[in-house]
């Protein structure tokens, strides 16, 4: 009569039977990486541009090796008085991949207080002398901001998927959109633009989602901060009014619940078994062995 090997049984072991024990760790990882996004500029200020935001399939891993979790927080918004420049948000990173903080947004208050550069630009402000223009995102990672001073405010900043809106008639210019991701197990919004402040126009301006700030039209109202872990940019402040925080970042791997759970995390992650996937969320830095 023949021998019957049963599946995770010391037979099954001893004859090395691959196909009958757990699978390895898995191969690839699906990740999305989100910077923390830029602050709003202060007085007619432009809005904080996005973190950078990118997301793929396919990120080889090797079983052993730990990988760096880093999450970037955002940026301080300017303050009005006394005067002082916003920051830009704080990098993200998973292993080799790293998204870029996002720009803060200008101010009026002097020509120095220009937007930046990041994985999305930030808005730029009304100026003394006229207008302060939008400041660059970074290709695949996130779009520019918006012009100020048309012929008052803070032009918007930029978003994941769109450049954020010049200023226009005392009105502040929108943030240029977010995008939209269900890695986590549900449909969320990230990396909006925040929207410029005004000055002595009819519309507070719009934060261009994922929790973005906006910035108001009434004097001496400071712009709205961002949404936490979205990685979106502040509002610009308006008249004589500081600007709004950015929001912090986020990290967010997945991969197929056939494959067994990582070895080791740092960083305190959210782990849940969901949909078929193995997701991993990190709101802090830290790290993960698979």
């Amino acid at each position: 009569m023949p021998t019957i090997v049963t599946r995770g049984s010391a037979s099954a072991r001893a004859l090395g039977f691959a196909g009958l024990v757990a699978p390895a760790t898995t191969p690839t990882v699906e990740y999305l990486v989100v910077a923390g996004g830029g602050s709003g500029g202060a007085t007619r200020g432009g809005g904080g541009g996005a973190g950078g935001y990118q997301t793929a399939t396919g990120y080889a891993v090797t079983a052993g090796s730990p990988i760096t979790v880093t999450v970037g927080a955002g940026g301080a918004g300017a303050i009005f008085s006394p005067a002082t420049n916003g920051t830009s948000g704080n990098n993200s990173v998973f292993g080799s991949i790293t998204s870029v903080g996002g720009g803060r947004g200008a101010s009026r208050q002097a020509s120095n207080y220009a937007a930046s550069t990041g994985g999305s630009g930030g808005g730029g402000s009304e100026a003394a002398s006229g207008q302060v223009t939008g400041a660059a995102g970074t290709s695949g990672q996130g779009n520019a901001g918006g012009n100020g001073g048309n012929p008052y405010g803070g032009g918007g900043g930029g978003g994941a998927t769109a450049a954020g809106s010049n200023s226009g008639s005392g009105d502040g210019g929108n943030g240029g959109t977010c995008a939209t991701s269900s890695i986590s197990g549900s449909s969320t919004q990230y990396a909006g633009g925040g929207g410029g402040g005004g000055y002595l126009g009819t519309t507070d301006s719009v934060g261009g989602g994922g929790g973005a700030g906006y910035g108001p039209v009434a004097i001496n109202t400071p712009g709205t901060n961002a949404t936490a872990n979205q990685g979106s940019g502040g509002g610009g402040g308006g008249d004589d009014a500081s600007g709004g925080n950015g929001g912090s970042g986020i990290v967010i791997i997945r991969y197929s619940d056939t494959y067994p759970a990582a070895t080791s995390t740092t960083g305190s992650p959210n782990i849940t078994v969901s949909g078929g996937y193995r997701i991993y969320r990190w709101t802090g830095s830290g790290s993960i062995t698979f």
